[in-house]
């Protein structure tokens, strides 16, 4: 559920705090007070596409906050699931709007925008004032159909996409495998040439990084000696002034004193570790001046070999394990063009398996999806009539698809008939505005009892509604309200009448400077909130009479429906 949202700095808002509650949450307020904002506010803090210009003028930054409280265990899993951990069930999700660019976090966490989108999906629904124009779009019809049946759906369409994939890739090979008799004695010429050409050089992967740390070492194998001759020379025994033979002779001159003084003696103990470390360095030192003497025919055999393993890695692979890889790979291909009839017979066995794999899958799933129609097109039904579809009927019809889909086979599409005797149309071709709203309004309600979302926000779902129809919309609206949360942006007043929770949107001018302002209503400015819905420019004692009347009945029928 959405409890808390803070708009900072965007469009006509300088600054904003809404608490939500639960049930029906309504937002109304005056043509162009900023109702769209707040939408628009909470769709930029789930993932939304940027624009500078939303940033108030003058304004260095823009900032989002929505708290969410989760309370179903099943979300909390999910969320769990895309690394989300709730800090005492709430989830903080905050965009922070620059120039061109934003910060985007999950409880104080730096996150990418794929990341805040997924985990968005888990916790809200946003419906905005044209999703319902993607009922004209026949692939939203096989989502929603999917969405509804999921639960036995979901594993079969898993597996349907990975046999889709595996039939793709058997028809590729097959494709790839059709070669003439001379192009096919050419390829094997250049495999068995290339295949020879690495097994001769007897690669061991690694060798070149040990081989080039070597080649190096010979390169400035003059300057490496001089050096390391001169700090051996320095740090030995033999000369006086070297450093061995000073500390050597200080160590001895304690020694002959230490029996005089106490205190010398940590003195002392320091002098003689400081000596036997210099002596490990130099006898070490030793050591590794004799592994730089080297021959010029070591030095020739390894520029060679590194020549040879470079030429692989510039024909076969950038690394080493890569040329290897590759000569795996066009042995097996080899293997197949040596004994080409056998390969293919075998190519047209895989693929026809794969294919009688993916017809019955796609065959499973669509008789899942037949079955998931005639019951989510019976329920939106239902939803429709109480939504003022007096006489509607409605379906889904089904065609099958020529060729195959990692989806399957099915093609659907809604179909509609809303007066008597009329034959059922194709939903894009019949419905209005208002029609298309309230439908998607029948298939929100449906499916909400298909996920774990407990927050849905409706943007002016009352689009091209009015009198009995917007009554039903506004009853439909709170029967959702009782089991999720819902905000909803509505101009109508039978609508805002059922409100639990009434927020007023309004529009003030400050100093010449023009802003907007959220605030919840109390009882009595709900009616008067009504009252300017229902009037207008004028207020009479009619009107007042009205809202009063129409808040009472409101208040009756959610009693009703308790």
């Amino acid at each position: 559920m959405l409890t808390y949202l803070h708009v900072k700095n965007l469009a006509l808002i300088e600054e904003a705090e809404i608490d939500f509650s639960e049930g029906l949450n309504i937002l109304t307020g005056e043509t162009g007070a900023g109702k769209s904002i707040v939408i628009g506010s909470v769709s930029l803090a789930l993932g939304g596409k940027l624009s500078r210009d939303m940033l108030r003028e003058g304004a260095d930054y823009g900032l989002v906050e929505l708290v969410f409280q989760v309370v179903r265990e099943s979300q909390r899993k999910r969320l769990l699931d895309l690394g989300v951990i709730p800090e005492e069930d709430q989830v903080i999700i905050s965009r922070k709007i620059l120039d061109k660019r934003s910060m985007n976090k999950i409880n104080g966490e730096t996150v990418s925008l794929s990341q805040l989108k997924e985990a968005a999906s888990v916790l809200i629904d946003i419906h905005g004032q044209h999703e319902h124009q993607s009922l004209l779009q026949k692939k939203k019809h096989l989502e929603i159909l999917d969405e509804f049946s999921k639960e036995e759906l979901g594993p079969v369409k898993e597996a349907l996409f990975e046999a889709y994939r595996r039939f793709q890739d058997l028809t590729k090979k097959q494709k790839e495998a059709e070669l003439d008799e001379e192009s096919r004695l050419r390829e094997i010429s250049l495999l068995e040439f290339q295949l020879n050409e690495i097994e001769q050089a007897g690669i061991e992967p690694g060798e070149d990084e040990e081989l080039e740390q070597q080649y190096r070492r010979m390169t400035h194998g003059k300057k490496i000696l001089e050096a390391a001759g001169a700090a051996y020379s320095m740090t030995g025994y033999e000369e006086p002034q070297a450093a061995g033979g000073v500390i050597g002779h200080a160590l001895r001159e304690l020694q002959s004193v230490a029996a005089y003084d106490e205190e010398l003696s940590p003195l002392l103990e320091q002098l003689t570790d400081v000596d036997a470390l210099l002596n490990d360095f130099n006898r070490d030192m030793a050591e590794y001046l004799t592994s730089l003497e080297f021959s010029e025919e070591t030095f020739f055999q390894t520029e060679e070999r590194l020549n040879t393993l470079n030429q692989l890695k510039a024909k076969y692979g950038r690394t080493l394990e890569q040329v290897l890889a590759w000569q795996e790979k066009s042995r097996e291909r080899l293997e197949h063009l040596l004994d080409y009839d056998g390969y293919l017979q075998k190519l047209r066995e895989d693929l026809a398996a794969a294919e009688e794999e993916l017809s019955r899958l796609c065959d499973r799933a669509s008789k899942i999806r037949k079955k998931g129609a005639k019951k989510l097109c019976g329920e939106i039904r239902d939803h429709l009539v109480d939504l003022n579809f007096l006489d509607v009927k409605f379906e889904l019809h089904f065609e099958t698809l020529e060729g195959y889909t990692s989806l399957g086979k099915d093609d659907v599409e809604f179909l509609i008939s809303v007066n008597p005797g009329e034959p059922l149309r194709p939903l894009m071709k019949i419905a209005s505005g208002g029609e298309l709203s309230r439908i998607m309004l029948a298939i929100k309600t449906v499916l909400a009892d298909k996920d774990d979302i407990d927050a849905v926000i409706f943007d002016e779902i009352d689009v091209g509604i009015s009198g009995r129809t917007a009554q039903r919309v506004s009853e439909k609206m709170m029967l959702i309200g009782k089991t999720r949360q819902v905000i909803c942006i509505t101009h109508l007043a039978q609508i805002a009448a059922m409100a639990d929770s009434h927020y007023r949107i309004e529009k003030m001018v400050n100093n010449g400077e023009t802003r907007t302002r959220i605030r919840k209503l109390k009882q009595t400015e709900e009616i008067e909130e009504l009252a300017r819905i229902l009037g207008g420019a004028e207020i009479t004692d009619a009107v007042m009479k009205n809202a009063e009347e129409m808040k009472h009945l409101a208040d009756a029928k959610k009693s009703e429906k308790k």
